[in-house]
């Protein structure tokens, strides 16, 4: 089970959240991966978490497969984090929490917790989400089937984790029938808006999705019930390097 007494971060310091907009993902990745290298040589002495969103965008985590990628010929960036391929476009918020991880590491812990912090954020807006066993992310699920809302993704270095997470707000879905989204075949996408019947768009679940992240991680967020898939289930979603 998920450690949930206390803080998964190692820092006591409140998490820096900087709003970015819309920034393309070489500016970004370039920007994670620096901020992780000061963050564990300790000339950040502070956690941040990057809120933005991404022009058009198909990235490929460790594990995809050559099935999973996309059936038009659109370019794929090659990435370091954990799980498969996804796409990342306007209408999607993403977030790249760059924290300092409590010893000792718990990755499935970390995930758990920003998997809670989306789950909440949901919530307050109407929308029941849940987890699903042996998969990471955020989930509606009905009479329909499994429908992702939220994707996890993220990379350990140097007990620094970096990556982070996705939420469908308004995106076009579309984008995702070019590939198998997260190499999960036999489950849909979905949207706030989709799902509620109404636009949500990034701008109005920002301040909600930071808030609930950080919290989460500080354990401000009680856990709810826990799917627990095998940690090699996990690793799926998660790209782990200590």
């Amino acid at each position: 089970m998920p450690r949930t007494d206390r803080s998964s971060r190692a820092s006591s310091t409140p998490v820096e959240i900087r709003h970015l907009g819309v920034v393309d993902y070489a500016t970004t990745y370039d920007l994670q991966h620096r901020l992780a290298a000061e963050r564990a040589d300790g000339t950040l002495d502070h956690d941040v978490l990057l809120l933005l969103e991404h022009p058009p965008t198909y990235t490929a985590g460790k594990r995809t497969e050559d099935a999973d990628r996309p059936t038009n010929g659109a370019p794929v960036v090659d990435v370091d984090r954990g799980g498969r391929i996804t796409w990342h476009g306007p209408g999607q918020l993403v977030g790249y929490p760059i924290v300092k991880l409590a010893e000792p590491l718990d990755v499935v812990d970390y995930v758990r917790r920003l998997e809670e912090a989306l789950i909440r954020v949901c919530a307050d807006l109407g929308l029941s989400t849940t987890r699903v066993d042996g998969r990471s992310g955020v989930w509606v699920i009905d009479q329909s089937g499994e429908r992702k809302l939220g994707q996890i993704g993220i990379r350990v270095a140097r007990g620094v984790a970096l990556h982070g997470f996705a939420l469908n707000a308004d995106p076009d879905l579309s984008a995702f029938s070019a590939i198998v989204p997260c190499g999960i075949a036999d489950a849909g996408v979905s949207s706030l808006t989709h799902e509620l019947g109404w636009t949500i768009t990034v701008a109005s679940v920002l301040a909600a999705v930071g808030s609930a992240v950080t919290s989460a991680l500080d354990d401000r967020i009680p856990m709810g019930a826990d799917a627990s898939p095998p940690r090699e289930t996990i690793s799926s979603g998660v790209g782990s390097e200590q």
